[in-house]
């Protein structure tokens, strides 16, 4: 791998300096912060990522390299990516490219080198800031700085619209399966329907959909009730997806509708947030958003505290909420909302993701939660 400049620049002034790997070029967004230990791949393959400048807090990256069964979409949605240590070895069975071929195939850039524990310090000090990051031979820190400042914010940015499903499609995989002589599971023919409105879903939902013996058809985020209901589902999963949910009234509206006519629906990050605001809900920007793969989440009836997975830069306001938005769970980190039930509805939301991929599979039991709705309108 041939050695290339690198630089990080922030909008507030800021500049870190290291080596590039992937592909030269520049790239703007978001500058966010992941404290996940493992699953970079899942991570930069998240649609909800989109704008977004990556930075993972582990210290190596890219050990374990790449492989198909791990992506959590059909290409690397963050604009770039920023580690500590980018190790030149790829060691693991199942890898079948280099993260540094991975970034050129899909034209992003990344850089290494730099000191992503002081960039963390900064970015939890003073909050997320839009960035520049610049790969190649013609670096020029006063041009990253200018192109960092006139980055867009992600707060009223529709960006689900840019990464969501086009057409709709079934969805037929389970579980990815690690040993080669394991057979993936297969959608069931006559299990309950579900459809999963798609504003950049995770696959590792739809295979969990299929674990629980559902057919799955994914549709547009664009989708209208009369789209929805002319599938005739059983179930409605709201998806993950990036940016600011306020702007996306299109999807606030088929809330709206969904719960008007009692549809079991389950919200998962973006989605939780779009069904709080189509529940008469606000959101807010957070100062840095949460981020990794080890958040503790406390479950408000019975106490439980769990461990989470979470992205996102968007939470549900807790001031004014509407009576019959209940909260469900809360994040130990800072107390803000991490879950709710519509009262009186079959629906709930989960701001961080109970899918996992990476992370624990503490919230699994969500998804049974939201069968045991879906299987009631399927008996």
């Amino acid at each position: 791998m041939s050695h290339l400049q690198a630089i990080l620049a922030l909008e507030d002034g800021e500049l870190f300096s290291g080596e590039g790997f992937g592909a030269p070029g520049i790239a703007t967004g978001e500058v966010v912060f992941n404290t996940a230990m493992t699953g970079y791949q899942e991570i930069i393959t998240d649609p909800s990522y989109a704008g977004q400048l990556v930075t993972l807090t582990a210290a190596h990256v890219g050990n374990t390299g790449v492989n198909p069964k791990d992506q959590e979409s059909d290409q690397m949605h963050c604009a770039g990516l920023i580690v500590r240590d980018y190790p030149r070895c790829v060691s693991s069975w199942r890898a079948t490219q280099s993260l540094d071929g991975f970034l050129k195939d899909h034209q992003r850039p990344g850089i290494s080198g730099l000191d992503t524990r002081t960039l963390t310090q900064h970015l939890r000090e003073h909050g997320s800031r839009n960035g520049c990051l610049m790969v190649g031979e013609d670096i020029d820190a006063g041009e990253a700085i200018k192109r960092a400042q006139a980055c867009p914010s992600m707060a009223g940015l529709d960006l689900a619209q840019g990464v969501g499903a086009k057409t709709s499609y079934e969805w037929t995989e389970g579980l990815v399966q690690l040993k080669p002589d394991q057979a993936q599971s297969k959608s069931p023919a006559n299990g309950p329907h579900i459809v999963c409105v798609d504003f950049g879903t995770k696959r590792n939902i739809l295979r969990l959909l299929v674990e629980s013996g559902c057919r799955v058809t994914v549709v547009p985020g664009q989708a209208t009730i009369e789209d929805v209901l002319a599938l005739a589902p059983q179930g409605v999963l709201l998806s993950n997806g990036p940016g600011d949910p306020e702007p996306c009234g299109y999807a606030i509206e088929l809330v709206g509708e969904l719960l008007a006519r009692d549809v079991p629906t389950f919200g998962i990050c973006l989605g939780h947030q779009l069904l709080a605001l189509g529940a008469g809900a606000r959101t807010q920007k957070m100062k840095h958003g949460h981020h990794g793969a080890n958040h503790p989440v406390r479950d408000l009836d019975t106490g439980e505290v769990f461990i989470t997975s979470q992205n996102h830069g968007f939470a549900v306001d807790s001031a004014d909420l509407p009576p019959h938005v209940i909260p469900t769970h809360q994040s130990l980190f800072d107390g803000s909302i991490q879950g709710i039930r519509i009262e009186g509805k079959r629906a709930m939301g989960f701001q961080g993701h109970p899918e996992a991929s990476p992370g624990p599979h503490d919230l699994y039991p969500l998804f049974s939660v939201f069968m045991r709705w879906v299987r009631s309108d399927h008996a």
